[in-house]
């Protein structure tokens, strides 16, 4: 059976690309919930120093696995996508995806548990069952983010905004259940954070909105034209955007637990602006792929600048906010006693990784995803540096690492744009962009 092509000249005209509103909502849905766990496990666990192991486990989870499975679902979407363009079915193409998954779920879990000990000891303070469940989280996002490239590819973003929505939604329901019958040990709202993106897959999965239908053989190179250097790229920047917290608990002492646990409220506040950032990522970015796919370079440039300012309005009025509101926010919300100047800093950070996140994105609708996985690779150099160079105060040193390592990346990401917008057309020889929803990022 044909399927029409999503780049009809009614989807052009569209204001929003399609399925940009329910997306949208999800992940306003899925935020709440963030906080809100974060907010009610610390109250039923006792306080922030029994709360810290599953902040800890939080933070590497969404450091590690966005960035193996991400690519997968959006080579897995574009491919689905691009088959549903010229009327073939994308199970084929699921399958060679699915081995790919296997294979990296494997290889990174084998790499976790031969590093176990040293692992468990210097970042959960000798805690196992966190291991478990970072390495549970790990495997339960393989499949859900499969699930999400199906359901982006094939137009079906209903789906695809229950399967983002429901996992913080499972998740806050069992943790307001643990504290209602008195659980105070931290394993099990750990497993709560671990399992949550199972429910909504399998959920859609008895729907059949994850069903594909039969095509021609897909080879490997169908899915694998970009997956080494999206990977690369996505891992760096999702280290990146989690190594605040995940850097303060691998070398702080075991006497600052409490207040690495508040820092890491104070990164989840800070990123307000990211959070909402995707709502514009999702709605303005893949206009920009398109307007690259046509050649239109003008307007291309046009776009991009329209973006940009909008990034840099919410960037400086957030860190204005923060040093003038953060502390107190992160007091309201959280109890936490951070000032006004680390707010600040970290949400400087973020405006800085935020607009170097929508560079990142245009270089890619210019199929520079080398050059792309190169800036990530750098900022993470740049950050281990800005720590180790910077200060001996743990946190100074973390938010000075944080700042200039985002801005490395911004400039990196300016440069190469800049670059591949003068090559012209020669900059487009590439397959196309993956569909809507591009990056999306964990909270």
């Amino acid at each position: 059976m044909a399927v029409s092509s999503p780049a009809t000249p009614a989807n052009r005209r569209a204001p929003l690309p399609e399925g940009t509103l329910p997306v949208g909502a999800a992940l306003l849905v899925g935020g709440v919930a963030t906080f809100a766990f974060f907010k009610i496990g610390k109250m039923a666990l006792g306080g922030d120093e029994e709360f810290g192991p599953i902040s800890a486990m939080w933070f590497a989870t969404f450091a590690l696995a966005p960035g193996c499975f991400l690519p997968l679902e959006q080579e897995l979407g574009r491919a689905i996508s691009h088959r549903r363009a010229r009327g073939e079915g994308g199970r084929p193409v699921l399958s060679r995806i699915r081995l790919l998954g296997a294979a990296i779920a494997g290889l990174v879990v084998a790499a976790m548990l031969a590093f176990s000990a040293p692992l468990t000891e210097a970042y959960f303070k000798g805690d196992w069952w966190m291991l478990a469940a970072l390495v549970t989280a790990f495997l339960a996002y393989a499949p859900a983010h499969i699930a999400r490239g199906i359901c982006s590819g094939s137009g079906r973003f209903n789906s695809y905004a229950v399967i983002i929505g429901s996992d913080g939604v499972v998740r806050i329901v069992v943790c307001v259940a643990f504290a209602l019958i008195g659980i105070t040990n931290a394993a099990p709202y750990a497993f709560a954070v671990a399992l949550s993106p199972l429910v909504a897959v399998v959920a859609v999965a008895l729907r059949g909105r994850l069903h594909t239908e039969p095509g021609p053989e897909a080879p490997w190179q169908e899915v694998t034209q970009n997956l080494g250097w999206l990977m690369v790229g996505t891992l760096m920047a999702g280290v990146l955007l989690n190594a605040g917290p995940v850097t303060a608990h691998l070398i702080g002492p075991d006497s600052a637990d409490e207040a690495i646990t508040q820092f890491s409220y104070g990164v989840l506040v800070a990123r307000l602006p990211l959070f909402m950032f995707q709502a514009v990522q999702a709605a303005l970015l893949p206009r920009l792929a398109r307007l690259a796919a046509q050649g239109e370079y003008d307007e291309f440039r046009q776009g991009f600048r329209r973006l940009m300012v909008l990034v840099a309005t919410v960037g400086v009025v957030g860190t204005v906010g923060a040093y003038v509101l953060g502390g107190f926010i992160v007091d309201t919300m959280f109890d936490a006693d951070l000032t006004g100047n680390t707010m600040a800093m970290l949400a400087l950070s973020s405006a800085l990784y935020m607009a170097a996140l929508a560079t990142a994105q245009a270089v890619v609708a210019l199929h520079g995803h080398a050059w792309v996985a190169f800036g990530w690779g750098l900022a993470v150099a740049t950050y281990i540096v800005g720590i180790w160079l910077s200060s001996d105060l743990l946190f100074r040193r973390i938010e000075i690492g944080l700042v200039v390592s985002s801005l490395t990346a911004l400039v990196s990401f300016s440069v190469t744009l800049r670059r591949r917008l003068a090559a012209g057309a020669a900059a487009l020889a590439g397959p196309p962009v993956g569909p809507l929803p591009g990056l999306p990022l964990e909270t």
